[in-house]
C-alpha cells in the first residue's frame, strides 16, 4: 500500500517506525522545511527512492499514494486532509483532527462522498491498559457508573513554543487542553459514553503570557447516562511532566490508568472477582519511552485492515469530532461563564481569539 507523510516534525517519527514497522510502501516524504526531511532520512536510513517534496499538492498529483498521514500544525489539518480525501487518498490525521466542527463535518461528508478511511489518530486508545479498562466497560463490569476524571499533569516551557511558533496560537493550535490533553479527554469521553448533556468549564493563562491560549483548564461534564466526568489539565507543573491519569468509578469497580501515557494500570478493583488485581497491574504495565506511547503501529495496523476490509477504522473521523467537541464546549463554557450545552453549533479556535 503507498504511503506518504505530510509534516515531518516533532510526532513524525512515530508515524516513520509505525509504517515501516506495517510494511507501508513509502513513496514519499513532504515538508515545507526540507531539512525535517533529511533529518528522518538519516535517523531512519530510507532509501533514496523515497522522494521528498515540499508542496503536498505535487506530491499527491506525482505520487497518488493509497493512504497519507497529516503531521504539519493543527489549524492546516482540515484543508490537507480534504485536498487529500479529495485525490482519493485515505488518511490518518494527527489530533486535533481539525479546530472547528464546520471543518471535522466537511471532512466526514467529503470521505462518505470519496469512500475513503478517515482516522483521527487518538492512538492511546491502543494502548495494552485502555483496551483491558474498555473491555471491562463493554462487559458492564462497573454496574453503573458514577463519574471519571482525566487528569494531565504536565510542563512545557518556553523553548517548546519556540521551537514552533504556531503552537499555543487560537489560529493554529489552541492551548492546553487542545494540544497535550484531548488524548486523555478523548478517553474519558469515549469511557463514561460519549454522549453529553452540559458542561461547566474554566480556563486561564497563568504562566505562558508568551501565548495566546489557556495553560490551564478545568472542566466538569455531565454525561446523558447520567453520570460525571472532571478535566484537569495544564501545563504548568514544576518541574517537568508529572503523570497523566484516568479514574473510573462505579458501583462496582474502581479503575486508576497512570504512568506517562495511560500505559499502566495502578488500580484494578471489581465485585465479580474474575480477575486478580495484582496480575491484571502486572500484565498491563508498559513504559514507552516519551507521552506519545506504543499506540501508533496498532492504529496504523487497523487503518491498513480498516481500507482492505472495507470498514471504519477503529479511531473514526466521528472519535475526532467528540473529542474536538467536547474541548471547543470547554473554551466556551469559560468564555462565555455559561453552561454549554449539546450538541453544540459550530465552534472554533479563532472565536477565542483575544480571550486573554
Amino acid at each position: 500500500m503507498k504511503y506518504a507523510l505530510i509534516g515531518c516534525g516533532r510526532i513524525s517519527v512515530n508515524h516513520i517506525a509505525a509504517a515501516l514497522e506495517n510494511n507501508l510502501d513509502i513513496v514519499a516524504l513532504c515538508d515545507i522545511v526540507p531539512e525535517n526531511m533529511v533529518e528522518k532520512f538519516k535517523v531512519f536510513n530510507l532509501p533514496n527512492t523515497i522522494r521528498m517534496y515540499t508542496n503536498y499538492i505535487d506530491m499527491l498529483e506525482k505520487e497518488k499514494p493509497e493512504l497519507v498521514a497529516i503531521a504539519t500544525e493543527s489549524g492546516s489539518h482540515a484543508q490537507i486532509a480534504l485536498d487529500c480525501i479529495n485525490s482519493n487518498c485515505n488518511v490518518i490525521i494527527e489530533k486535533p483532527i481539525a479546530l472547528s466542527l464546520f471543518d471535522v463535518d466537511k471532512i466526514i461528508e467529503a470521505a462518505s462522498l470519496k469512500g475513503v478511511k478517515v482516522c483521527a489518530c487518538h492512538q492511546n486508545r491502543f494502548n495494552k491498559s485502555i483496551q483491558k479498562i474498555r473491555e471491562a466497560i463493554e462487559e458492564k463490569r462497573f454496574g453503573r457508573l458514577f463519574h471519571g476524571t482525566a487528569h494531565i499533569r504536565w510542563n512545557r516551557e518556553e523553548s517548546y513554543y519556540t521551537q514552533a511558533p504556531w503552537r499555543g496560537t487560537w489560529e493554529q493550535d489552541g492551548g492546553a487542553l487542545m494540544n497535550q490533553c484531548i488524548h486523555n479527554i478523548d478517553l474519558l469521553r469515549w469511557m463514561m459514553g460519549d454522549e453529553i448533556l452540559e458542561v461547566v468549564g474554566f480556563t486561564d493563562r497563568l504562566k505562558h503570557d508568551y501565548i495566546d491560549a489557556e495553560d490551564l483548564g478545568i472542566a466538569l461534564i455531565h454525561f446523558t447516562n447520567g453520570s460525571y466526568g472532571i478535566i484537569e489539565g495544564t501545563t504548568n507543573i514544576y518541574p517537568q511532566n508529572l503523570e497523566e491519569t484516568l479514574y473510573l468509578f462505579g458501583d462496582k469497580g474502581t479503575v486508576k490508568a497512570g504512568g506517562k501515557s495511560v500505559n499502566v494500570i495502578e488500580e484494578w478493583r471489581f465485585s465479580d472477582d474474575l480477575d486478580d488485581s495484582d496480575t491484571v497491574k502486572e500484565q498491563y504495565h508498559e513504559n514507552p519511552p516519551n507521552v506519545y506511547g506504543f499506540g501508533h503501529n496498532p492504529l496504523y495496523a487497523d487503518v491498513i485492515d480498516a481500507i482492505k476490509n472495507n470498514r471504519e477504522p477503529y479511531v473514526d473521523a466521528y472519535a475526532g469530532r467528540r473529542a474536538l467537541e467536547l474541548v471547543l464546549a470547554i473554551y466556551k463554557a469559560a468564555a462565555t461563564g455559561t453552561i454549554v450545552r449539546f450538541p453544540m453549533d459550530n465552534c472554533s479556535t479563532s472565536e477565542f481569539k483575544g480571550r486573554f
